[in-house]
């Protein structure tokens, strides 16, 4: 990974708060963001804390296999609920804290979401591989666009799964950048625009 893409995925993971207690088993708090810029900004300050569950696993517990690389490589089903007003769409960032990379300044990126529907309320199981899906969002993982299952070996990884409610939508495409340059470039185009955030845990080894 280049200098200049780390440099951009810290600053704006900052500006998120994203790299606060990253694996905490625990809801958010709710963090004040930078104030809304750009197209869809509403003007409207503070980050409500939402909840994200799965039906596969509970916060903090242990991923079934069926949704790691040791058997199916299936998504997880995942819904979500106390959702602010005003919200345009949704992004959702699945990624290992404890699989850093980039001398610690970055880790294993799993799953990637973007401009999920604002009336969505969940992800389905078994999510289609392809950039594009057919409600409009878009899907990257660090190997191709795809959720990329748990693997850790040598002991049980925290997968953290972040929903992000936006007030705007991400005009970045799935293809032309790395994706480490595509989750830099989302991230940076999510500060300001944050209206809620949800945690969830899941923990695997093989």
């Amino acid at each position: 990974m280049s200098v200049t893409t780390t440099r951009a995925i810290l600053v704006a993971a900052c500006m998120l708060g994203i790299a606060a207690a990253p694996y905490a088993s625990v809801q958010p708090t709710a963090a004040s963001p930078q104030p809304p810029s750009g197209r869809g900004g509403r003007g409207r300050g503070g980050v409500e804390v939402m909840t994200l569950t799965s039906a596969a696993f509970a916060d903090g517990g242990r991923i079934p296999a069926v949704y790691t690389q040791t058997s199916g490589e299936a998504s997880p089903p995942l819904a979500w609920t106390n959702v602010p007003d005003g919200v345009t769409s949704f992004v959702l960032i699945v990624h290992d804290p404890d699989a850093a990379t980039g001398n610690g300044t970055d880790d294993i990126l799993h799953w990637m979401v973007w401009n999920i529907p604002a009336a969505s309320r969940s992800l389905a199981e078994r999510v289609p591989h392809g950039p594009d899906l057919a409600d409009g969002a878009h899907q990257i993982s660090a190997t191709g666009p795809f959720y990329r299952g748990p693997g850790a070996v040598t002991s049980a990884h925290h997968y953290t799964f972040e929903l992000y409610a936006l007030d705007t939508t991400i005009d970045i495409p799935a293809v032309g950048m790395s994706p480490p340059q595509t989750r830099a470039a989302i991230v940076a185009a999510m500060a300001g625009h944050v209206r809620g955030k949800a945690v969830l845990v899941g923990l695997f080894k093989r």
